[in-house]
C-alpha cells in the first residue's frame, strides 16, 4: 500500500505504561506505528501515592514522536492533523508560563485530605436529603484539589492552573490551557451532563474545591484546540502550524474505536483498571450519584463502571505466584501471561468451586471494599487461583453490566473487547461464556489511537460522521460464539454465589481496624 497517497492523522496515546505514536488512514490502518515503554511508570514519595514527573510525559512524546518519524519520512508531509488521547484523573498545577509547580498526580494515587473545612449546615442538609453524605465525605477525601489547596497552600497559591495532564500537553503542543471535555474525568468541578464546568452557585463545587480563575478552556471533540507551535514543532519533529484536535480519554476513545455508539453494543476493557462501557444519546448516571461521562461522540455520554484494580491483578498473580512458570515460559520462548493462558483449560468453568472476588481497592461505591476468596480447599492449585481471578473479573463485569442495563432500560446484545487482556483467546472465550454473548475482538488492538484518529477524519471532512467513520475504520477481526451450556451454569454460580458473597461479608469489611490489625494490641 503506498501510504503516502491519502491524508494520514497523527495520533498519540500516552498511557499510564507506555507512550505510543501512529500514524494512522482513513480506513483504520495503522500505517506505522512507534513506542516507548516506561522503565518507572510512577514513583511513591509516601504510601499509596503515584506520581512521575510532568516533562516526563512530554520528553516520551518527543522521542516517540520522533522515532516514528524516524520509521515514517516518506509519509510526514501527508500529515493532515494531530490527536492525542491520554490516561485521565491526572492532575498537575502550572504557573502562568505553564512550567509545573508539583509531580503529576496519577489516577493511581490514593492520598487522602484530611481536617477539610466543615460544610455549612445548608450544604449538610442537602447532601443527607440526597442520600450523598457518605459519598461527599470519601469524594473530598480523595480528591487531590482538596489535599493540595489544604496541605499544601503555598503551591496552591502561586498555582495558575489546576491542569489534567491531557491539558498539560495540550499546552506543550500549542501553548494554550485548553482541552476536550471528553477529557475533564476525574476529581474536578466538571459538569460532565451540560459538558462544561460546574457554574459558582453548583452546590457540588464544595466538593471538589479548585478556584474558578485555576480553570481553562473546554473544546467539544472534533474542534481545534490550537497549532502545533515552532517550539513544539523543534521538539517532536511534527511540522509547525498542523491543527491539534479535541479528541478524548483513553477510554473514551477505546469505546468509538470499538465502533460502540449505541447502547446494544457493551465495550469491555480488559486494562489495568477494568471497565464496561456504553454510549448513549441521553445523560444516563451508571450508579447514583455517579455521572456518565462525556463522550467522544457528539452529543452522547458514556455511562461506565470501573473495576478499579482489575486485570492489575493478572500482574499481581505473577509476581507473587508465578515464580516456575517463568521459566516454563521462558524454555517455550513465549511471554508468562501466553503460557499461563494456554493452561486456562486445565481447569473447568467454576474452577471446582474457587470463586474470587477482585473488590480490592475501595472506591465511591464500596468504600470498604476488600478482596475475597471463596471456597478453597487442598484440591486446589495456583492455576485455580489464576482463573478464578479471570473468572471474578470478568464476574463484576458481569454485575456492571446488568447494572446499566436494568437503569437504562435496555439490553445489551455483543460486546467488544480491548486492553491487554484482550489479547489472549482464551480470556476472550471464557468472556462470551460467561455473559453468554458474542465477544468481538477488531482488527488492531490500538484501539484508543484509532478511535482518536477517527475524530480528526470527521473534522477533516473525510468521513461525514461518527456512524461513517466506524463503518470505514472499524471492522472485526475475530467473533467468540458463547458455549450456552457452560453459560448456564456460569449463570447459577452468578446469582447464586457471586452476587451473595459481597453483602454477607460487607460487616466485617466495615470492621477495617480489627482487619487491619490496628488493635491487635488493645
Amino acid at each position: 500500500m503506498n501510504c503516502c497517497a491519502e491524508p494520514l492523522v497523527l495520533t498519540f496515546d500516552m498511557g499510564t505504561q507506555s507512550a505510543r505514536a501512529m500514524l494512522v488512514d482513513s480506513s483504520g490502518h495503522i500505517v506505522h506505528k512507534s513506542q516507548i515503554r516506561y522503565a518507572e511508570p510512577y514513583f511513591s514519595r509516601n504510601p499509596g501515592w503515584a506520581e512521575q514527573k510532568a516533562d516526563f510525559y512530554w520528553e516520551n512524546l518527543c522521542k516517540v514522536s520522533k522515532n516514528l518519524r524516524q520509521k515514517a519520512e516518506e509519509c510526514w508531509e501527508r500529515i493532515a492533523a494531530v490527536t492525542m488521547t491520554c490516561i485521565r484523573d491526572s492532575c498537575v498545577c502550572v504557573d502562568s508560563e505553564g512550567n509545573p509547580l508539583n509531580d503529576v498526580i496519577l489516577w493511581l494515587d490514593k492520598r487522602e485530605a484530611v481536617k477539610l473545612p466543615e460544610l455549612n449546615p445548608a450544604q449538610k442538609l442537602s447532601f443527607a436529603a440526597g442520600g450523598m453524605t457518605e459519598t461527599v465525605k470519601l469524594q473530598r477525601k480523595m480528591s487531590c484539589c482538596n489535599y493540595l489547596k489544604y496541605h499544601q497552600p503555598e503551591l496552591w497559591a502561586k498555582t495558575y492552573k489546576f491542569l489534567m495532564l491531557s491539558a498539560y500537553l495540550n499546552f506543550k503542543f500549542t501553548g494554550r490551557f485548553a482541552d476536550s471535555c471528553a477529557n475533564l474525568i476525574g476529581h474536578i468541578p466538571f459538569d460532565s451532563k451540560a459538558r462544561r464546568w460546574m457554574k459558582r452557585g453548583d452546590m457540588r463545587r464544595v466538593i471538589f474545591d479548585v478556584d474558578e480563575d485555576k480553570l481553562y478552556d473546554v473544546y467539544e471533540p472534533g474542534e481545534v484546540i490550537g497549532t502545533i507551535t515552532e517550539k513544539a514543532s523543534e521538539e517532536t519533529g511534527i511540522p509547525a502550524g498542523l491543527n491539534l484536535i479535541a479528541t478524548g480519554s483513553d477510554k473514551g476513545c477505546e469505546i468509538i474505536g470499538l465502533g460502540c455508539l449505541t447502547p446494544d453494543k457493551a465495550a469491555l476493557s480488559f486494562g489495568t483498571t477494568a471497565t464496561v462501557a456504553l454510549t448513549t444519546d441521553y445523560y444516563m448516571e451508571p450508579l447514583p450519584f455517579i455521572p456518565a461521562y462525556p463522550a467522544v461522540a457528539k452529543n452522547c455520554y458514556n455511562p461506565e463502571v470501573q473495576i478499579y484494580r482489575g486485570f492489575w491483578l493478572i500482574s499481581w498473580f505473577k509476581k507473587e505466584f508465578a515464580g516456575g512458570e517463568f521459566a516454563a515460559a521462558e524454555r517455550m520462548g513465549v511471554s508468562v501471561e501466553q503460557h499461563l493462558n494456554s493452561r486456562l483449560k486445565e481447569i473447568p468453568p467454576g474452577c471446582d468451586g474457587l470463586v474470587f472476588q477482585p473488590y480490592f481497592t475501595p472506591g465511591i461505591i464500596m468504600p470498604t471494599a476488600r478482596g475475597s476468596i471463596i471456597g478453597i480447599s487442598d484440591a486446589h492449585t495456583r492455576m485455580h487461583l489464576y482463573r478464578a481471578i479471570i473468572e471474578g473479573i470478568i464476574f463484576a463485569l458481569m454485575d456492571g453490566l446488568r447494572t446499566l442495563e436494568r437503569r437504562g432500560r435496555f439490553k445489551v446484545k455483543e460486546l467488544f473487547v480491548a486492553g491487554g487482556g484482550a489479547q489472549s483467546d482464551e480470556i476472550c472465550q471464557i468472556c462470551a461464556n460467561m455473559f453468554g454473548l458474542p465477544v468481538n475482538r477488531i482488527q488492531t488492538y490500538e484501539a484508543s489511537g484509532l478511535g482518536s484518529s477517527m475524530v480528526a477524519f470527521i473534522s477533516l471532512g473525510v468521513h461525514k460522521n461518527m456512524e461513517q467513520a466506524v463503518k470505514a475504520m472499524v471492522r472485526v477481526r475475530d467473533r467468540f460464539v458463547p458455549d450456552m451450556t457452560e453459560h448456564i451454569m456460569y449463570e447459577e454460580l452468578f446469582n447464586r454465589v457471586f452476587q451473595r458473597i459481597f453483602p454477607r461479608l460487607l460487616p466485617l469489611f466495615k470492621k477495617e481496624k480489627l482487619i487491619k490489625g490496628v488493635n491487635k494490641n488493645g
